[in-house]
């Protein structure tokens, strides 16, 4: 595996730089490392998305005619390292990585040019109704229906843990239209202030509203919302599951956290030293750069065979399981080296009078790490790609 860049490569990466420094400027990074102060930070995001959807670079990786780059596999890697050192913030996942990619490729001519400018453009939220009370990994299980009525569906069922559900105008979701296991599944898109939707919040532990339950009292949604083939969507989702798997991972971001944690530990007292010499501590910091640069390296390894078009789910299923483990390590370590200080729950609308209680770095340190405790749940649970991995490597 050949790791150094390709001069034309290197020239692209210098090309990103430029652009970042230009439109993500020093004062949001700032912002961003404190993670404090979300109303300043949200100007600085919405600048940066301006600039983005002017630059024709806001969905780089979707088709040249619905608005992508064309850039090669190794471009998209590059984009996606440059942006994570430097900390831009990250596209809307379920809009730009799973709805655009599902309706370039299934979409009628008229979904297309009615629900791709909005995503591409940035606006429209969107939230994704797969999991339900007694289904989760297994999308089979979903209990969900909708029935067909001449032009329209008619869904009844709940949808739980979903991730900003407040917020979005849209749902993409998995139904039941027949009994079938396996091809009973249908996709549909849910205008979220459709008559019959109702929201239940579900505050986690760490006192965030990320997530919400869904209820479908009868909604209506029109046929020409459904995307493919009625029965399809269950091999719809399969295939797009290893995209969102593929950006759980994400060892460049991941870096950037460990670098935190080093900086947090120097400046933290241990008895007559800094934390990061306490043989302890930093014996536990070694092991997770050394678990970070095995991710990296699988990565590198996963993007190569995409190069060469031999890729595999299992890459996908390896990444996403030690992807989340990194980010909960580093959680973990964050949490510990803020001691006592990392106890509060920090509250948004107190921070402009009040401030951190003790430095800005510890106000998020005990919500990241009950927010990562769950992350091995997502683009489904750690033991269901066990259990894949299993399969497709050990036979």
């Amino acid at each position: 595996m050949n790791l150094s860049l390709k001069p034309e490569d290197a020239a692209f990466q210098k090309e990103v730089e430029r652009f970042i420094n230009q439109h993500w400027p020093r004062e949001a990074r700032r912002l961003k490392a404190a993670d404090s102060r979300p109303k300043t930070e949200k100007k600085y995001q919405q600048d940066w998305w301006n600039a983005l959807v002017q630059a024709g670079w806001s969905v780089p990786h979707w088709p040249v005619e619905f608005g992508g780059t064309g850039w090669t596999p190794t471009q998209h890697y590059i984009w996606n390292r440059v942006l994570a050192k430097a900390e831009c913030p990250p596209a809307n996942s379920l809009g730009a990585r799973i709805v655009g990619p599902l309706l370039c490729t299934w979409g009628t001519r008229a979904q297309q040019r009615r629900f791709l400018p909005p995503i591409r453009e940035a606006r429209v939220q969107w939230c994704q109704g797969y999991s339900e009370p007694s289904a989760g990994s297994d999308l089979a299980a979903l209990m969900t229906t909708a029935l067909r009525l001449d032009d329209h569906y008619l869904l009844n069922g709940t949808k739980a843990w979903v991730a900003e559900a407040q917020s979005a105008d849209w749902m993409f979701c998995l139904v039941r239209t027949s009994a079938e296991p396996k091809v009973g599944m249908t996709f549909l898109l849910l205008d979220m202030h459709s008559e019959g939707v109702g929201l239940e919040p579900v505050v986690t532990l760490g006192n965030a509203h990320k997530l919400s339950t869904v209820t479908l009292n009868n909604v209506r949604v029109p046929v020409d919302q459904r995307i493919g083939e009625e029965g399809g969507g269950l091999a719809y989702a399969e295939q797009l599951r290893d995209q969102e798997r593929l950006a759980l991972a994400e060892a460049a971001r991941l870096q950037v956290e460990f670098k935190r944690l080093r900086q947090i530990a120097s400046k933290t007292p241990s008895n007559d030293t800094r934390l990061d010499k306490d043989p302890y501590f930093r014996r536990r910091m070694d092991a997770v750069e050394i678990e970070l640069m095995a991710l990296e390296m699988t990565e590198l390894r996963a993007l190569s065979q995409t190069e060469r078009g031999c890729a595999s789910a299992a890459e996908s299923a390896v990444l996403k399981i030690r992807g989340i483990e990194v980010r909960q390590h580093i959680a973990e370590l964050v949490t510990e080296a803020c001691g006592h200080y990392a106890i509060p729950y920090p509250n948004p609308l107190y921070l402009d009078n009040e401030g951190a209680i003790g430095p800005e770095f510890a106000l998020s340190a005990i919500t990241s790490l009950l927010r990562e405790r769950a992350s091995s749940l997502l683009g489904g649970t750690s033991e269901i790609q066990y259990d894949s991995v299993a399969e497709q490597v050990l036979g």
